[in-house]
């Protein structure tokens, strides 16, 4: 049966949006309370429909929504599955938001960012492994030893990708890689670098490279948060901010 806030006509009906919002809910309940489980083949269009008395159209826009989000995937020619809900596929939407955001709202992207790259960076303090720590020692040697924006700005990327990993905590990892796509670093970088940047970056990356290796989290945290902080502040004096 049909949900009746989806008949109903006129005066009182309910949006669309409303009523396939609705739809969106009682999919992710079902996959909160494990009727569907991560990798599981959702129920045809029709039969989910009548399990959730919603209409067929509700059901495939809020299919459709999911998909998108990364909550659902369509398989072609065997149907729609519950992703493996990797932290990763379900934050992919920051990295969007990071590159289309304008003015005050890069500064309010940074504030997070160095509140999560300090946080990330202070664990990775305690639990980095020896070979991870090569591995961010490799890509600090790199970004010395050159005087190309585009591989520092690469190599800067990888050594903040490999502290995020080395922090043990996948989420946190996953919104500060879309926190820190490429697009959204180069923006900023192209205006920061003008301002003769890259000698003090340099300085602030061996600070935190060093306070992993002494496997300090405080001193980690701090490094890290100095770092995005004098970013942070010369794009607020851009802006006026």
């Amino acid at each position: 049966m049909a949900d009746t806030g989806e008949a109903q006509n006129g005066v009182g009906a309910p949006q669309k949006g409303t009523v396939t919002q609705r739809a969106i809910e009682r999919i992710k309940a079902m996959i909160a309370e494990g009727r569907l489980e991560p990798g599981q083949r959702l129920p045809t269009e029709r039969d989910l429909a009548v399990q959730l008395g919603m209409s067929r159209s509700s059901m495939r826009e809020a299919i459709r929504a999911l998909t998108v989000l990364g909550v659902l995937e369509a398989r072609h020619g065997s149907g729609i599955y519950v992703t493996q809900l990797e932290a990763g596929d379900l934050l992919e939407t920051f990295g969007v938001v990071a590159d289309l955001s304008r003015g005050p709202q890069v500064v309010e992207l940074l504030e997070v960012r160095r509140v999560l790259e300090s946080t990330a960076t202070a664990l990775a303090a305690a639990r980095i492994t020896p070979d991870q720590l090569a591995e961010v020692e490799k890509h600090l040697t790199a970004m010395n030893a050159t005087d190309d924006p585009e591989e520092i700005l690469a190599h800067d990327l990888a050594f903040h990708r490999v502290i995020a990993g080395a922090a043990g905590n996948d989420t946190m990892a996953a919104i500060l890689e879309g926190l820190s796509s490429r697009t959204f670093r180069a923006r900023v970088w192209r205006g920061y670098e003008e301002e003769g940047a890259f000698a003090r970056t340099r300085r602030e990356h061996a600070a935190i490279h060093r306070a992993l290796v002494a496997r300090d989290p405080e001193a980690a945290r701090a490094a890290a948060a100095a770092h995005v902080g004098e970013v942070e502040e010369w794009l607020r004096s851009q802006l006026g901010a």
